[in-house]
C-alpha cells in the first residue's frame, strides 16, 4: 500500500472537493466562488495526498507579482497533528515568496501564523441578519448596467491591488446580485451578494460614504428575501461599518484576523465595510 504524502497542483474539477471540505469546517462557501478565484490564477490550489487518497489541501492565489492571498487551509480530521498540515502551509508559502500575502486566520490558529512571519492588521467581525421585504428607497442600479471598467477603476482603487481577472467571473456568477450606488455618472460605491451553502453571504461592500452603503446593502437583504440569513463581514476598525450592520439588525457571530507578512496595504478601511 503506497503511503507517501505528496503535495500537487489541484485541478478545477478537484476545487469541489475542496469547497465541500470547507463546508464541513462549518465555513459556508458561496456555491460559485471557485470559478473567480481558478480563473484570477489556476496555478493556486493545492492538494495533500498520503497515496491516492487526498487528505489536506491549501489554496494560494497571486493577484499579482506583489500581492496574493491564502485560504482553505484544511487537514481531514484523522490526519491533524501528524505533520501534513505544515507540509502543504510551507508549500504555499514558498508558491507566494515573492508576494505580500494576506489571510484570515481563525483565533486559535493567529498565534501559528504569526510564526510563520504574518503580523495581525485588524480583526474582521462576522454579522448574522437576514433578508427584508422592500421598503423602497434605495436608490441603486444593477451593475450590469455600470461599464466594467467603471466598476474595475473604482475597486483598484479599494483593494490591496488590481484584480481584474477575478471582479468580472465575481461580478457575472449565477444566484447572486451585483449592485452599485450611482451619483450623476460617477460609482459611489458597489456590493455583491452571493448564495452560499446556507443563506448569502455580502461581499465585497465598498462604498464612499455611509448612505450609499445602507443603500447598497438594503438592496441586497431585499434580494435575499425576507428571514433568509444573511452574513457580513466587518472590520473592527471601520465604525460606521459596525454601526451599519447593528442597526440592520444584524448580530455578531465570530471573529477572524486580518493578517499580512508585509506591510499592510495602503486602502481606505471607512470604505470597506465588507471584503
Amino acid at each position: 500500500m503506497n503511503t507517501e504524502y505528496t503535495i500537487r497542483k489541484a485541478s478545477r474539477s478537484e476545487l469541489a472537493t475542496i469547497i465541500d471540505w470547507a463546508a464541513l469546517e462549518g465555513w459556508n462557501p458561496g456555491l460559485h466562488d471557485a470559478e473567480a478565484f481558478y480563473a484570477t490564477d489556476p496555478d493556486g490550489f493545492f492538494l495533500g495526498l498520503l497515496g491516492e487518497e487526498p487528505i489536506s489541501c491549501i489554496s494560494a492565489v497571486a493577484y499579482n507579482d506583489a500581492f496574493g492571498f491564502l485560504g482553505f487551509y484544511i487537514v481531514k480530521p484523522d490526519y491533524r497533528g501528524k505533520g501534513y498540515g505544515i507540509r502543504i502551509w510551507n508549500e504555499a508559502l514558498k508558491y507566494l515568496a515573492e508576494q505580500n500575502v494576506g489571510l484570515d486566520g481563525v483565533v486559535e490558529q493567529q498565534e501559528n501564523y504569526k510564526r510563520s512571519g504574518f503580523k495581525l492588521a485588524y480583526r474582521n467581525i462576522r454579522y448574522q441578519g437576514v433578508g427584508i421585504e422592500d421598503e423602497g428607497g434605495a436608490e441603486v442600479v444593477s451593475l450590469s448596467e455600470v461599464p466594467f471598467d467603471l466598476v474595475a477603476d473604482y475597486d483598484d482603487r479599494v483593494f490591496p491591488t488590481s484584480r481584474h481577472a477575478f471582479l468580472k467571473p465575481w461580478l457575472e456568477q449565477p444566484d447572486s446580485l451585483a449592485v452599485g450606488a450611482m451619483a450623476s455618472d460617477s460609482l459611489q460605491g458597489y456590493g455583491v451578494v452571493r448564495k452560499c451553502r446556507t443563506g448569502y453571504k455580502v461581499g465585497p461592500l465598498f462604498a464612499d460614504d455611509e448612505a450609499a452603503a445602507a443603500a447598497l446593502l438594503q438592496k441586497m437583504r431585499v434580494y435575499v428575501g425576507e428571514d433568509t440569513p444573511v452574513y457580513l463581514d466587518v472590520p473592527e476598525v471601520n465604525d460606521q461599518a459596525i454601526a451599519l450592520a447593528e442597526r440592520s439588525g444584524m448580530k455578531p457571530m465570530f471573529e477572524t484576523a486580518r493578517m499580512y507578512t508585509r506591510e499592510v496595504p495602503d486602502v481606505p478601511l471607512d470604505r470597506i465595510p465588507v471584503e
